[in-house]
């Protein structure tokens, strides 16, 4: 019988649901205490208004109760949009719109998460205070409409916000301390800040509008994080929006302040040497690294773009070392070096081979050091570019590149070097730097980073 009960609530069978009622007067007292799917539930799951309507008349209890899944009948009919459900529902009483589900969501959570924008004017209209319930990650309805992309669901909230004068709701701060000017600043939601900020609201002085998130980020922090919108940008700043930096950006103690009376306008004195280390130290603020504005994939493009143009600039001068390379062979004849054609040199150029560098016949010593500097800048530039772009598509192939341009760079150093200690030196220094780099990089990283944090347990050791 209770399966004959669940297939009329599958089709919406009222006529089935009297005939069982009548054979068996407890079925709906008894028939699911065994289980939490009510008749109710499968209606409301079905879109079946008639025969969910008949089973509020016969039991309105199972309106406040939830299935296996943590809904109650008004959290579904929510969700799926079913308004004439919702609407019979809510005939049990207001109190049945703050039912706890899953994650303590009421009805409208779900309703606003799947834009049903008809069901959330009922919800409200029945419930003015739902819209101020949160679940247990501290999300109210705005929170959610944000989260989930939906603008229309927002727009109805913001509009029973302001007729029923609740903003305080859109400063609420979920777990994470943001705010929906934090999750619209976030996803760049143009159209949430076109309504919040449009001055005929007049809520300039109600939305908080440098509130600080558990990152102890601002919502214009949190915007320039994401790579910045210089739309958005410029309508929070017309509301007051600061960055953290600013929030806390005071005049240094060492700035020197001059009256009026001692101004250089005044005087005739030239300005002080402390203002004009001033003014070169903001410019150096201004454009150095920032870890709250500059987001990382910025600083990733910069790095790369820098490291290409250093393996550029260091694999250039293979090609054209410094001074050139000998166009011809000469090899004197120690029998008879009038015969060579630099018998009319008053000193005649030491032996050489076409295609060698001219500055490592002449002078090894700065020409080693020119080697050894150039590899190192091109092996880092290098080791930069792989490290930079772990994880991106195509690896392997980007990784096969590099090994030959390396082995391109190293052939033409061999080709240019002469013959000699310098020309082993660098066999050797070819084999090992590729190598080496990575590690030297990490050790020197790893030192120094331990090394920065011991200083402040001993920084009161030190005169």
């Amino acid at each position: 019988m209770y399966k004959s009960l669940t297939e009329a609530a599958k089709k919406g069978d009222v006529q089935t649901l009297h005939n069982l009622i009548k054979d068996d007067p407890f079925l709906l007292r008894v028939g699911y205490l065994s289980t939490q799917e009510t008749p109710l539930h499968i209606a409301c799951i079905a879109g079946h208004v008639n025969f969910a309507k008949e089973v509020l008349n016969l039991r309105p209890e199972f309106a406040t109760e939830l299935d296996q899944d943590g809904f109650s009948p008004l959290h579904i009919a929510s969700a799926n949009g079913d308004v004439e459900i919702v609407k019979e529902l809510l005939k049990v009483g207001p109190h049945i719109c703050l039912v706890n589900g899953k994650e303590r969501r009421i009805p409208l959570h779900f309703a606003v998460i799947k834009g049903r924008k008809q069901v959330i004017q009922e919800l409200l209209s029945v419930c003015l205070d739902s819209v101020t319930e949160v679940t247990a990650r501290g999300e109210n309805c705005c929170h959610l409409a944000l989260k989930n992309n939906q603008f229309d669901s927002f727009k109805v909230l913001f509009d029973h916000v302001v007729l029923f004068k609740k903003e305080g709701v859109l400063n609420k701060k979920d777990e994470r301390g943001n705010s929906i000017l934090h999750l619209a600043a976030s996803r760049k939601q143009y159209e949430v800040f076109d309504l919040l900020l449009d001055e005929k609201f007049a809520l300039k002085d109600k939305l908080e509008m440098n509130s600080l998130n558990k990152l102890g980020l601002t919502p214009l922090d949190v915007l320039v994080s994401e790579g910045g919108d210089s739309e958005i940008e410029e309508m929070l700043r017309l509301y007051g929006a600061l960055g953290v930096e600013e929030m806390n950006s005071f005049p240094s103690p060492h700035l020197v302040v001059v009256s009026h009376e001692s101004s250089p306008m005044n005087t005739g004195q030239e300005p002080t040497t402390e203002r004009s280390k001033c003014a070169s130290k903001k410019l150096q603020d201004y454009f150095k690294y920032d870890k709250i504005k500059d987001s990382p994939t910025k600083v990733r493009n910069t790095l790369l773009v820098i490291a290409v143009l250093i393996a550029t600039a260091t694999y250039q001068p293979v090609l054209s070392p410094p001074g050139g390379v000998w166009q011809d062979d000469y090899w004197p004849n120690p029998n008879n070096i009038t015969t060579s054609e630099y018998s009319n040199w008053t000193r005649p150029p030491p032996p050489h081979t076409a295609g060698q560098a001219i500055m490592g016949t002449h002078n090894q010593i700065s020409y080693g050091l020119f080697l050894v500097f150039n590899t190192i800048g091109f092996q880092m530039s290098l080791h930069m570019l792989n490290f930079l772009t772990l994880g991106l598509p195509m690896q392997f192939e980007l990784r096969v590149s590099l090994f030959a341009l390396t082995a391109t760079y190293d052939t033409c150093i061999i080709a240019i070097t002469p013959s000699g200690s310098v020309y082993v030196f660098f066999i050797v220094l070819s084999v090992v730097m590729p190598c080496l780099m990575p590690i030297l990089t990490m050790v020197v990283r790893d030192y120094r980073k331990v090394r920065l944090c011991r200083l402040p347990c001993t920084g009161a050791n030190i005169a």
